[in-house]
């Protein structure tokens, strides 16, 4: 099902958060999103084999496939970009990834598939047209891949923040946003703690985004915080996690 998160007749965010099969309790809770501006569309983290079919079907109610003009990955892991391979094919669309990862993007394509379709972001982050509207690829490097980006939409005010945020939670509360964020806090903390690298990059971080308009950060794994109260809550608490190489001792380098 698709989660609107934006839409004002011209430009709409949607979130896709129940299509990895969780049957089996295997794979980890994943959303992918899709922006459509004036009949321009781009994919954030569209995800793996596991999500292709039903975002690919789920997509045509909203917006045709085959026109997509952008995948933008926050960074290379197989749960942001397993499938593009299959995007590729299904439509004639850029990929845009960090410097870092653009040349392993052909290692999840075809022979010859991803020739002159990957645009790299330079660490500095860039502007991306989409229609009328201009998509910010913002800098989140180290949070937790060395090249990483997240993606703002001034027009919503959302922050697509990847890893940043992620809660594990069950696969039938992701499209509840964030209501009571101390009680949030234990779906969190462990998976922020190993990885994200350090406090001073947390930190940053906080120091960009608190100077954006971010009315809702939208992570890739898990639930949204929705609102201005619950953006400064979440800045609030990682600002100040100790994280990654700050937590790591000797005992954690240890022969087995």
């Amino acid at each position: 099902m698709a989660i609107e998160l934006f839409n004002d007749g011209k430009h709409l965010c949607l979130m896709f958060d129940d299509l990895v099969d969780d049957t089996a309790n295997v794979a980890v809770q994943a959303n992918q999103f899709l922006i459509v501006d004036n009949g321009h569309g781009a994919l954030i983290d569209p995800g793996g084999n596991m999500t292709y079919n039903g975002l690919l079907m789920a997509m045509h109610n909203y917006f045709p496939p085959k026109r997509l003009e952008f995948i933008l990955a926050s960074h290379s892991d197989p749960d942001i970009i397993a499938s593009i391979n299959k995007w590729m094919i299904h439509a004639d669309c850029k990929v845009v990834i960090s410097k870092l990862w653009a040349r392993f993007v052909p290692h999840f394509c075809s022979v010859g598939n991803a020739e002159g379709r990957i645009e790299s972001i330079p660490d500095q982050g860039m502007n991306l047209t989409l229609g009328n509207c201009i998509i910010k690829a913002v800098p989140a490097h180290f949070m937790h891949s060395e090249g990483n980006f997240q993606f703002y939409d001034p027009i919503s005010k959302i922050l697509f923040s990847g890893d940043m945020g992620a809660s594990i939670v069950n696969h039938n509360e992701a499209d509840t946003p964030v209501t009571d964020f101390n009680a949030h806090i234990p779906t969190m903390d462990a998976f922020h703690r190993r990885y994200m690298v350090s406090n001073k990059i947390c930190r940053y971080w906080v120091n960009m985004v608190r100077q954006m308009d971010v009315e809702m950060i939208v992570p890739q794994h898990g639930r949204m915080f929705k609102g201005k109260k619950m953006v400064n809550e979440f800045l609030d608490w990682i600002e100040n996690l100790p994280c990654g190489v700050d937590v790591m001792t000797q005992d954690h380098y240890r022969l087995p």
